[in-house]
């Protein structure tokens, strides 16, 4: 299983990975119209997408992809500052790896390193393996 981004909500919200290494990715957003919420700040929930998005390409990475996927079990999100323009980026490390679950920390900030928000994502790891 490849990851299909011209067919996914990566490409619709502009998200970009710029760094990918074993338990970090790095990961770029516009904040536009896109991104905003009706009254022209970066939507909580493009912030949330973003930060699960950064995850599960990590976690994807970290998988025997012949036999394995990751998926998202639960994520948290605390939104600390508002945003109107510009880019925000993710930072996304690991801090648990299992079996069949993983654990990241994810921190988005702008481009002056101002922290915007913060989450924590429980990634389930999938077997691609059917059994009838």
């Amino acid at each position: 299983m490849e990851f299909n981004i011209e067919k996914s909500l990566l490409k619709s919200l502009g998200i970009e990975i710029t760094e990918l290494s074993k338990g970090r990715v790095i990961a770029t957003m516009p904040v536009d119209e896109r991104t905003w919420q009706p009254v022209g700040l970066l939507h909580g929930g493009a912030s949330v997408a973003l930060a699960e998005t950064a995850a599960s390409i990590g976690g994807y990475e970290l998988v025997d992809k012949s036999k394995e996927a990751v998926v998202g079990l639960e994520i948290n999100a605390n939104h600390i500052k508002g945003k109107r323009s510009g880019m925000v980026t993710a930072e996304a490390n690991i801090l648990h790896r299992g079996k069949t679950t993983m654990v990241w920390d994810i921190k988005i900030r702008d481009e002056e390193e101002q922290l915007i928000s913060v989450s924590r994502c429980t990634l389930a790891v999938i077997s691609l393996n059917q059994k009838s």
